[in-house]
């Protein structure tokens, strides 16, 4: 069993900037793939980036390339997305998941283990 708690959400101005933690215990850290994922009322849950057991691999989606960054720790048994020049439009519930494989996997199903969420929201 796995668990993950989320912290670092909150209310942040257009252009500002957050940093996302996922902490996980329960089972060898290093041993799963981790993604974020987010999910806006009346929405589907999507993909937000996702990072190779290693660190090695990194993917994120398109919406966010070039704005966030998805990284670990794994000494700490913490994944991380920092966040910066945050839109209105990245306002959602972000949730960390744990995949045990060493691959990345892109889709929800493709993850075992879920986070409760936190909340961030984005003025304009």
């Amino acid at each position: 069993q796995v668990q993950l708690v989320e912290s670092g959400g909150g209310l942040v101005q257009a252009g500002g900037s957050l940093r996302l933690s996922c902490a996980t215990s329960g089972r060898t850290f290093s041993s799963y793939a981790m993604g974020w994922f987010r999910q806006a009322p009346g929405k589907e849950r999507e993909f937000v980036a996702a990072i190779s057991w290693s660190g090695g691999n990194r993917y994120s989606a398109d919406s966010v390339k070039g704005r966030f960054t998805i990284s670990r720790d794994n000494a700490r048994n913490t994944v991380f997305l920092q966040m910066n020049s945050l839109k209105p439009e990245d306002t959602a519930v972000y949730y960390c998941a744990a995949r045990f494989d060493l691959r990345v996997g892109v889709y929800p199903h493709e993850y075992d283990y879920w986070g409760q969420g936190t909340q961030v929201t984005v003025s304009s």
